[in-house]
């Protein structure tokens, strides 16, 4: 079964809870194809083939469409690996790799951000699998379709509570945030409040994942929150700020601001599955279609590039 095909059955959408992915032998009508590429970076199919394991990956629930997309079409050539994708959040899954629970941690942000010990993120290797662009989303009767940085901010700060005060319908303002350990919270906030705290007397409700923030977004009047681009749906009203839409060419050339590398940490000594995962994960069938399908950005079509600490450059052609 190819790629393609795969796709056809899928039905984007957002994984609220754990989710375990194993596509047996016999559903493929098949032996099973090779990757093309096998753990020690060789192009032979019987190495690709040999490979066995079972991996498991925990975290982003902004990469976590694209992760269960890829297991899936990788187990159909791999029969011989399984692999669980979950959600959780960016710091569990740094946590929990860093900590050698799981095979993968994936997460929005830089391991260094997430733990305390630069030992512990030197023993990671970091594996961009594309980058994604996030922005806020709201209820689609609030009345406004652009914000202003300023009233982001301002919403976001529990200083605005109406949407009347930014241009929109008489309606309150619920604000719907992430989970404190999300890396979609922190690189929206990151980006939002410019590096500064965001202020610790506003309280906000929290979600654990992307899929419930959109669920909730959807059937709450005068709610709104923020998600990666691969969540939008004609149900959410992407909001544009400071009229700048978000796309995924103004993420390319950072003229949207609230954009995220999607890591897939792994030990630097993984064991042989799981660098095959991996490979399969930068290859041509996720890098050349998949990537792109699924609402995110491939790596190669970035015109900028982001450091740990968030210091944006140009890459030279």
């Amino acid at each position: 079964m190819s790629v393609t095909s795969i796709l056809k059955k899928r039905v984007l959408g957002a994984s609220i809870g754990a989710v375990a992915l194993c596509l047996a032998l016999g559903a493929c009508g098949g032996a099973p194809a090779s990757t093309g590429t096998a753990a020690d970076g060789s192009s032979d199919a019987s190495a690709a083939e040999a490979v066995s394991g079972t991996v498991t990956a925990v975290g982003s629930t902004a990469l976590q469409p694209l992760a269960e997309a890829a297991a899936e079409a990788y187990m159909a050539e791999n029969a011989g690996v399984q692999i669980s994708i979950q959600g959780g959040g960016s710091g569990q899954g740094i946590t929990q790799v860093a900590e050698g629970a799981v095979q993968i941690g994936d997460s929005d942000v830089f391991a260094e951000e997430k733990l305390d010990d630069p030992a512990k993120a030197a023993e990671l290797t970091d594996n961009k699998v594309c980058v994604v662009g996030m922005g806020p989303v709201a209820h689609p009767e609030v009345g406004v379709t652009d914000l202003t940085m300023d009233q982001l901010r301002g919403i976001f700060s529990g200083t605005i509570t109406n949407w009347k005060d930014v241009g929109g319908a008489d309606l309150p303002i619920v604000v719907i945030n992430r989970a404190s350990g999300s890396g979609t919270r922190a690189t929206f906030e990151a980006a939002v409040f410019e590096g500064s705290e965001p202020p610790s007397d506003f309280t906000a409700q929290e979600q654990d994942s992307s899929g419930t923030v959109a669920k909730m977004v959807k059937e709450t009047p005068g709610a709104i929150s923020y998600l990666a681009f691969s969540y939008y749906d004609d149900d959410l009203l992407g909001l544009a700020v400071d009229g700048v839409q978000p796309t995924e060419d103004n993420v390319a050339t950072n003229d949207w601001k609230i954009w995220a590398y999607e890591h897939m940490y792994t030990k630097a000594d993984a064991d042989a599955a799981t660098r095959s995962f991996i490979d399969f994960m930068l290859g041509d069938e996720v890098q050349g279609s998949l990537v792109e399908e699924m609402g995110y950005i491939p790596i190669g079509s970035m015109k900028v590039q982001k450091a740990a600490d968030g210091t944006v450059s140009e890459i030279s052609s």
